[in-house]
């Protein structure tokens, strides 16, 4: 390691760049099923209301419409229950908003409900890892329904429609259950395969350190497939597919923590075969994988984190929400917007982990707004020939903007706006100008006054969450490393203690980097993180050669006689 490395006494050195901010990713292996479960779920609700004339109610079913955006890469059983919980937590949020606006027009007051409203829904979606859109599409439809005017009477009315429309969106989450039921944890399983392939063929190229991002990405995608197998049912016809999976997912972990030992063509094979619905790669002999998969079991059996210890460190980034998301809305009421909460749903789209984090993505909410806005001058002729034209219109971009946005947020973006702003005008169209010169503006001043309010509340907690990563890392290694020391560990306890050390290091390193990206903060224990994960991964790579664990026994790629 190189003796640049900085220590616990040396202050980082944190700037903003632009480099990378715009770049073009791949896009999504699964793509076009959330673009194609969003027009599906978002198309007969709003043709139903074109067809009895009433697209002025269309702003209410779209709230539980765009609910299908969630939970696409979740098992069908999680994702029965997560798409429930969004949708509750939708109406939830409209009806608080709904019954403000039905109680005062003070638009001081809606943009103060508005901005805790937004922090709620940020710290419950950060809290409980709903995974994109994440807020930003909750905070959309309650800030925009505290500006539409309300009576009470008619808000029991407008509720149910928002419900009708999220059970249809349920229901369209759920609808490739039946012919590919486990095609969400294939695809995990997958990545993780193919993650740990790609650092496999790295190692040994170069220093150590310079595949540490792979080998984070590596141990990230390993993780992710760990939780949605966990999310399995661990009995009946089931079972059996998750456990020829999780056989895999321990083969990429292996291969983790023993590069040099790992047939990377092996686990891009496995991977391959994932794909579709074929046979399940077999990875050798069933009854040593039954020991590895000991840890599993213990893991199922671990109580979960509760929601109000997983909420407690995110208040540093529901303060900051609450805190610009009020001071957008304030600042577009003082120069006479007449959509403040555009501003407000700006600033709350930009908060992310860390506040480097939080720069790129407001640079790239500013250039995907204001392309939008371009574009919609270029569409709003052609929709304005008619209700179905302008109806058609919003849904190409709603499938565009979800093809889209996995390349990169602000391409996505390109298409929310124009969506955005074509949907203001299902009650009636509006002067084109307007609409654009208003967006633009409110686009500027939440980017603008959201940024700064993120600079002024710092997460303090940052330092404090890496010491106790730190701690949790060295802690798990220790435990490691008895075990090693014992001639004959208890069955299944050293595979547990492997995964558990596993999970330390994942965690460690997502903690210490999100903490790096704030600013303001007391200087991070550099040089601790740094031995910490050196002396863990060398601990996991002995308990590896201590199992005599290889991912390349047995001969070819044999398949488990499962099913999906």
């Amino acid at each position: 390691m190189s003796s640049a490395t900085p220590t616990s006494g040396t202050p980082p050195v944190r700037r903003l760049s632009l480099t990378g901010v715009l770049r073009l990713r791949r896009p999504s292996e699964i793509w076009f099923k959330p673009a194609l479960s969003s027009v599906a779920a978002v198309a007969p609700p709003n043709l139903l209301l074109l067809a009895l004339g009433r697209l002025d109610l269309a702003m209410y079913t779209m709230a539980g419409s765009l609910c299908a955006l969630y939970a696409h890469n979740r098992p069908y059983a999680a994702r029965a229950r997560t798409l429930a919980w969004v949708v509750l937590g939708m109406i939830g949020g409209l009806a608080v908003a709904l019954v403000t606006a039905s109680l005062t027009r003070d638009a001081v007051v809606l943009v103060t409900v508005g901005a805790l409203l937004a922090a709620v829904q940020k710290a419950l979606c950060d809290a409980t890892r709903v995974g994109p859109p994440g807020n930003v599409v909750l905070t959309f439809i309650s800030s925009a329904a505290l500006f539409v005017p309300q009576s009470l009477g008619q808000i029991p009315g407008h509720l149910a429609l928002a419900a009708a429309a999220g059970v249809w969106a349920w229901l369209v989450g759920m609808a490739p259950a039946p012919v590919r039921p486990h095609g969400p944890e294939r695809r995990a399983t997958a990545q993780a395969l193919n993650a740990a392939a790609a650092y496999a063929a790295a190692h040994g190229t170069g220093a150590d350190e310079d595949h540490a991002p792979a080998r984070a990405a590596g141990y990230a995608a390993v993780q992710a497939a760990w939780q949605t197998l966990l999310a399995l049912p661990t009995t009946g016809a089931r079972a059996a597919t998750r456990h020829a999976l999780e056989r895999l997912v321990v083969r990429a972990e292996v291969a983790l923590a023993a590069p040099a030992d790992t047939d990377p063509e092996r686990l891009r094979a496995w991977a391959h075969a994932l794909r579709g619905a074929g046979r399940i790669p077999r990875t050798g002999d069933a009854p040593a994988d039954t020991d590895e998969l000991l840890g599993v079991d213990a893991e199922l059996a671990a109580r979960p984190v509760p929601l109000w210890r997983r909420v407690g460190p995110l208040a540093p980034i529901a303060a900051r929400t609450a805190l610009g998301c009020a001071l957008a809305g304030y600042a577009s009421l003082a120069l006479g917007i007449g959509r403040p909460y555009w501003a407000l749903v700006t600033a709350a789209a930009l908060y992310q982990a860390n506040l480097t984090l939080t720069w790129s993505r407001a640079v790239q909410r500013v250039v995907g707004n204001l392309a939008g806005v371009l574009l919609f001058a270029a569409i709003a002729p052609l929709a304005h020939l008619g209700q179905a034209l302008l109806v058609l219109c919003c849904l190409a971009l709603n499938f565009g903007a979800e093809a889209l946005i996995t390349r990169n947020y602000w391409l996505g973006s390109v298409c929310v706006t124009p969506m955005a702003l074509l949907v203001t005008e299902f009650a009636g169209y509006q002067a084109t100008g307007d609409l654009m010169t208003e967006r633009a503006v409110d686009t500027v001043v939440g980017a603008l006054v959201g940024f700064l309010a993120a600079v002024v509340v710092t997460n303090r907690r940052a330092g404090n969450r890496v010491e106790q990563a730190v701690t949790a890392a060295d802690r798990a290694r220790e435990r490691a490393a008895r075990l090693l020391a014992e001639p004959a560990p208890a069955p299944g306890a050293l595979e547990a203690a492997r995964r558990g050390l596993a999970v330390a290091l994942t965690d460690l390193r997502a903690t210490a980097d999100g903490a790096a990206g704030e600013w303001w903060g007391r200087a991070l224990p550099q040089e601790r993180v740094v031995l910490a994960e050196r002396s863990g991964h060398r601990t996991l790579a002995e308990a590896v050669r201590r199992q005599a664990v290889r991912p390349d026994r047995g001969a070819g790629t044999r398949t488990e006689d499962v099913r999906p």
